[in-house]
């Protein structure tokens, strides 16, 4: 049986018609899968596997799910292990955590075998965003059937101050060796970023109506939100982003999108990818902060317009 989960819609402002599900994946942990289909179900275009970021959760795509019904496709969202309403660490609800980050893998594989449950059409085309990408990256190399893919500032490497890289990756994998996994990596808490800062200065976006949107969702519903990484978490985000440094491209079309004012992630290891891609191209957005799709609206639909036109030269 397939149990219903909640979806908060009205705070998601995704199209009509969109349903949550709980699944359970292969090593027993409870996520959440959501799916909104497109306007015109019987012409629609295919369907898209959106995988968020860290500390993000499946409302917070609600309107770009709009955006893309509205241009023919339905999506599919995936609420991560350990985020959004997914089981999440017991004694600290709010600290990022995950064991190793192949184990997203394992909620991917659950939501694609839910999909032929449900006889939904599993997804033609892969949208991706920051920690989401990482994961896209890895799924696509590990044979993800998709015909095309969409990246915002993927998290190929982490962006640390000057001299800080070192110590940081010090830092997280002996914490992580000698027990200390679950607690916050260094200059972070249990506050969500978006209550933590205020709109001056954020490193997300340079929309203060979107980042008033996302404000507004932290405080309505607390319990979809986290807080800083764990030493756990970024010491397996660390190992993961250097093995699939070492692996070459999979051979599908695909476009990234960059900020020129990216803070998050490492802009060097995105265009190291980019530079030895033969099927994909880098665009480069001056000015624009870490989250594309939460950007300003001329940044956010020249993204989702290359996406859908990249997704149509892909039936």
């Amino acid at each position: 049986m397939i149990a219903d989960a909640p979806l908060f819609n009205d705070l998601a402002q995704g199209p009509a018609g969109g349903r949550a599900w709980w699944l359970t994946t292969a090593d027993g942990v409870r996520i959440r899968m959501a799916h909104w289909p497109s306007q015109d179900q019987a012409a629609e275009k295919g369907s898209i596997l959106l995988f968020p970021g860290r500390t993000e959760y499946i409302e917070k795509y609600g309107r770009i799910a709009a955006a893309f019904a509205a241009r023919g496709h339905a999506t599919v969202v995936i609420d991560w292990r350990g985020q959004g309403l997914t089981e999440r660490p017991r004694l600290d609800r709010m600290v990022g955590y995950v064991k190793e980050f192949y184990s997203y893998q394992k909620d991917l594989a659950a939501v694609l075998a839910k999909l032929d449950e449900l006889g939904l059409p599993k997804p033609s085309y892969l949208v991706s965003h920051s920690m989401g990408g990482c994961i896209a990256l890895r799924s696509l190399l590990n044979g993800l059937q998709i015909k095309a893919a969409a990246f915002s500032a993927p998290m190929w490497g982490i962006q640390f101050a000057p001299g800080l890289g070192p110590i940081a990756r010090l830092i997280a994998v002996v914490g992580a060796h000698l027990g200390m996994g679950l607690r916050y990596a260094p200059g972070t808490g249990p506050q969500t970023y978006v209550n933590a800062t205020g709109f001056a200065g954020n490193m997300l976006t340079r929309d203060p109506e979107t980042f008033g949107w996302l404000q507004s969702q932290a405080v309505s519903k607390p319990e979809l939100t986290l807080g800083g990484p764990s030493l756990q978490w970024l010491n397996a985000a660390l190992c993961e982003c250097h093995a699939l440094r070492t692996l070459a491209a999979p051979p599908l079309p695909a476009i990234c999108f960059l900020g020129e004012s990216e803070r998050i992630v490492d802009p060097a290891a995105i265009h190291a990818r980019m530079a030895h891609w033969s099927s994909a191209t880098l665009t480069m957005v001056p000015e624009a902060e870490h989250e594309i799709m939460m950007e300003i609206p001329a940044t956010r639909n020249r993204f989702l317009d290359a996406t859908t036109a990249l997704f149509a030269t892909n039936p």
